[in-house]
């Protein structure tokens, strides 16, 4: 069901992540069975939000967990796969991404590109790095995922300042996780 490879100093252990099934509307209007690897403390919430998105009848094209291309994020973007956990750091960064702590969920990331320091990623996704436009699958203030995701207390990195991840849906970590990450990190050193 799930494959999930940490590094031997990763800040998260195989126990704290578990595998959500998942139902979704595909792109081709059919009912799909998907896995969303997650934290087991969000588990209860991933599944929610993905019934809530089920039962509303919002289309995501593929759901797979990250190992489909090896946990090459390129990979996953270009190819519209929607995912949660993938051990990796913050795009052109050593700062550990919070997909790597099974807290951070890419929707439909071909139409909903990561654009950051002007360069769109995925690469083949800046026809939709015009959020002005009208097309399908776009998510922002008004879309039904912005909503179910936002009703549960998770953030979107279209709201960024600065960079924009349009795909990326996050929960933060509360002040007690954040200890224990810090705390993980300085014994791994």
């Amino acid at each position: 069901m799930m494959n999930i490879v940490l590094p031997e100093n990763a800040l998260i252990r195989k126990s704290e992540l578990t595998g959500v099934e998942v139902k979704y509307i595909g792109f081709d209007k059919a009912e799909h069975d998907g896995v969303i690897v997650c934290a087991l403390t969000l588990a209860e919430e991933v599944k929610s939000i993905f019934d809530e998105l089920f039962a509303c009848g919002y289309r995501i094209e593929n759901v797979q967990t990250s190992d489909i291309f090896g946990g090459d994020d390129d990979e996953l973007m270009a190819n519209n796969i929607t995912s949660c956990f993938n051990y990796r750091c913050v795009a052109n960064s050593d700062t550990v991404s919070l997909h790597a702590l099974g807290r951070a969920i890419d929707i439909n990331p071909l139409y909903n590109p990561y654009i950051q320091n002007g360069v769109i990623m995925p690469a083949n996704a800046e026809k939709y790095a015009d959020r002005t436009r009208s097309f399908e699958h776009k998510i922002d203030h008004d879309d039904e995922c912005f909503r179910i995701f936002s009703k549960h207390g998770w953030l979107w990195g279209g709201d960024w300042t600065k960079d924009k991840d349009y795909q990326h849906f996050y929960k933060p970590l509360s002040l007690s996780e954040r200890i224990k990450m810090k705390l993980r990190k300085m014994t791994s050193l």
